[in-house]
């Protein structure tokens, strides 16, 4: 069974940055795509950024040029660097990763952006 555990959440000021981090452990085959899925409070859950073995990346609109996705492979960990925060950033940030059909996810962390 997949894990997926994230971590740097927190609180920023608007302008501000944030690094988070989803390690994986447990799958007996490489994941081939990982990413972040945000959900705010009374909105629908966001795909905001989706990384593939190998560096391949799609960021969502709402995100590009303020957000960047990375990943090491060896150590099947992603990395999501926000900046520019805004306040519609605010959300619960979940790390993500299909596998063999099945949806795996994190239990989240969350970030909230204030003035």
């Amino acid at each position: 069974q997949v894990q997926l555990v994230e971590s740097g959440g927190g609180s920023v000021q608007v302008g501000g940055s944030l690094t988070l981090t989803c390690a994986a452990s447990g799958s007996i085959e490489p994941l081939r795509d990982m990413g972040w899925v945000r959900q705010a409070p009374g909105k629908n859950r966001e795909m905001v950024a989706l990384v593939s073995r190998g560096g391949g990346y799609t960021l969502g609109n709402s995100v590009r040029g303020r957000f960047s996705i990375t990943r090491d492979d060896a150590k099947d960990t992603i990395y999501l660097q926000m900046t520019s925060l805004r306040h519609e950033d605010t959300a619960m940030y979940h790390c993500w990763a299909p596998l063999s059909g099945r949806e795996n996810w994190g239990q989240g962390t969350q970030v909230t952006v204030s003035s």
